[in-house]
């Protein structure tokens, strides 16, 4: 019976072997990290060949994923600039007549 599982079965248990691992906390994992998690398996974890899940089960090489990511991204904004905190000058207080 082992034999006759085909690869891509035992790709998808280990996947989600790892996942069921990470939802053992109180809240569980949510859905983007899990969405992030799944494309950084298939798309960027290689084998000791070099191929992907991906690529094995589509059988076409797909771009790497960094360089992909990196395209995608657009310039990044400037930092805010920082508050100044209004610090009270006690030395220009204007006395109060009595």
């Amino acid at each position: 019976m082992g034999g006759t599982i085909p690869a891509c079965l035992l790709a998808v248990e280990g996947r989600n072997g790892y996942l069921s691992q990470l939802n053992h906390c109180a809240r569980g994992t949510p859905v983007r990290r899990l969405k992030v998690l799944m494309v950084i398996l298939n798309f960027d974890l290689k084998r000791a060949d070099g191929t992907t899940a991906a690529e094995r089960l589509f059988g076409t090489p797909f771009p790497d994923l960094f360089d992909w990511v990196m395209e995608q991204m657009n310039t990044l904004p400037m930092p805010r600039k920082a508050r100044t905190t209004s610090k009270p000058k006690l030395l220009n207080l204007q006395r109060v007549p009595a």
